[in-house]
């Protein structure tokens, strides 16, 4: 059974949804721990409630971000996980700890990448006109949002959207579609070739 650990800087909604894949069999893995870096995140609250441990790396307790991001990788090794899920974690990784961790650690983005990486991706699809939205999930490389793609889901995109509303319809499909990446690579279905990223059958 895998191990999974989950990375949040916020409410955790995404989180949430892979505690209830993992609590009802759908993801056969265990979720070891959750880390941040706000000791006010409404994940911990999820967390406890899931007897889940929690580690908290606040960036403010640290001198710079070299010391942070030690002390943040130093948090990854100790959960010994197979598999680091960011879930809302709003910092960037530094390039050592991406590379430490390469091919275990997988992102959610509320846009289909490679267009509309960043921050309000919602925003910026609806500046730009787009008909359809949607979000991502890829795995973690050391560029922002570059990584190789695992699934995608489309949303479509209302003449009267705002970033609001067109974020909520696109966080239904996250919780949709993180707990599904998250069970193709813990049923180790998921193959990295260059920039694509195979998805195998199941196993008969």
């Amino acid at each position: 059974m895998k191990r999974i650990a989950v990375l949040a800087s916020g409410r955790g909604s995404n989180f949430q949804a892979i505690i209830e894949r993992v609590s009802d069999k759908t993801i056969p893995a265990e979720i070891v721990c959750l880390i941040t870096d706000n000791p006010s995140a409404y994940a911990i609250e999820r967390a406890s409630a899931h007897n889940i441990p929690v580690s908290v790396v606040s960036f403010s307790d640290y001198a710079d971000r070299e010391s942070y991001n030690k002390a943040l990788e130093h948090a990854m090794r100790a959960c010994d996980a197979d598999l680091f899920v960011l879930a809302g974690y709003m910092r960037l990784l530094k390039p050592e700890t991406v590379r430490a961790f390469a091919g275990k650690m997988i992102n959610i983005h509320p846009a289909l990448l490679p267009s509309f990486s960043g921050l309000h991706a919602q925003q910026q699809a609806l500046d730009y006109g787009v008909k359809i939205a949607g979000c991502t999930v890829h795995f973690v490389d050391e560029g922002m949002d570059t990584g190789p793609i695992i699934l995608q889901y489309p949303v479509v995109v209302m003449n009267d959207d705002t970033e609001d509303s067109l974020a909520a319809r696109i966080m239904e499909f996250e919780h949709r579609a993180l707990p599904e990446a998250v069970k193709l690579f813990c049923e180790d279905r998921l193959e990295i070739s260059g920039r694509k990223v195979i998805v195998h059958d199941a196993q008969a």
